[in-house]
């Protein structure tokens, strides 16, 4: 039997896939295999029936690597295995900066407070054709926007504002320009 200790809350989803090879246990000297999110484990002593680090995530900067080569530790991740939730961050993101673009280019928020000033008005068809032009703003195609990181949400940004008819000029110091394109 191979005795798992979860250093971080690990979600019953993954630790129920165990089999009955393997058991979770509360003291971590006693086991052969760690779990471990975001903590970390660089000042941390590891007992000689430690096998393995699994980092529940993509990096594996919480753990001294160099340590655990040295007393034959396997550290592993699992690249992916939050993939959709970080997409669905991404695009909340990139649907923010989008919308807070749109909103202040065209007032939105004015037209809103107007409407609500005015919504008792019996003649709202009248005023509103009149005050419209209060509100019009200016449209976001060919305007210029500069975006500085071109990671995952960066590069989702430009994409999309080049899409919406935007010139984009991006930066990045970690990336050639190769690689941005």
């Amino acid at each position: 039997m191979r005795k798992i200790h979860c250093i971080n809350a690990i979600s019953k989803y993954g630790t129920d896939q165990f089999t009955e090879d393997y058991q979770l246990t509360d003291e971590v000297n006693e086991a052969e295999g760690i779990l471990v999110r975001s903590a970390s484990l660089h000042e941390m002593q590891f007992s000689n029936s430690l096998l393995a680090i699994a980092r529940a995530g993509a990096g594996v900067n919480n753990i001294p690597l160099d340590a655990c080569a040295q007393e034959g530790i396997v550290v592993f991740n699992t690249p992916g295995a939050n993939a959709n939730g970080v997409k669905e961050l991404v695009l909340a993101g990139l649907f923010l900066v989008i919308a807070g673009m749109l909103m202040a280019s065209r007032d939105i928020v004015g037209g809103i407070e107007w409407c609500k000033e005015n919504k008792e008005d019996a003649n709202i068809a009248k005023s509103a054709e009149k005050a419209k032009k209060a509100f019009a703003g200016c449209e976001i195609k060919g305007k210029k926007l500069g975006v500085v990181g071109l990671g995952a949400i960066g590069a989702e940004v430009a994409n999309t504002a080049i899409a919406l008819g935007m010139e984009v000029y991006g930066y990045d110091p970690y990336i050639s320009v190769n690689a941005a394109w």
